[in-house]
């Protein structure tokens, strides 16, 4: 079964923490995906831009309207993802709590929808 592990922290924490403390957690989510690949469980992954470079984009009424940004303020904001391929959920909850931003933040484990014929 796959799992998407969605990586949500503070973009202002990581601005405002010291530069060898963010250059320490990204040596720890190195590791983590090293380890995650050897283990077998890797489909993919890969960090985000910060949420200033994000576009939201809505049809309403047949038209596209963009907003810049997230379309909600919040504390945390999404910066990453790993996608999992665990035999159940509790090897997924595993998984995702060796993520680093697991201390800071959290981590949202989903299954993937299996649709039949696709």
């Amino acid at each position: 079964m796959k799992y998407l592990c969605l990586i949500y922290a503070s973009e202002k924490a990581a601005a405002d923490r010291p530069q060898a403390e963010n250059e320490k957690i990204f040596g720890e989510y190195f590791a983590f995906s090293d380890a995650v690949k050897a283990a077998g469980k890797l489909v993919g992954g890969e960090p985000l831009e910060p949420t200033h470079t994000a576009t939201t984009v809505r049809v309403r009424n047949g038209k596209m309207v963009t907003t810049d940004g997230p379309f909600a303020e919040t504390k945390e904001q999404l910066g990453g993802y790993y996608l999992l391929d665990c035999k159940d959920l509790d090897e997924a909850l595993a998984w995702a709590a060796k993520i680093p931003d697991a201390r800071f933040g959290s981590i949202e484990v989903r299954p993937l929808m299996v649709i039949p014929g696709m």
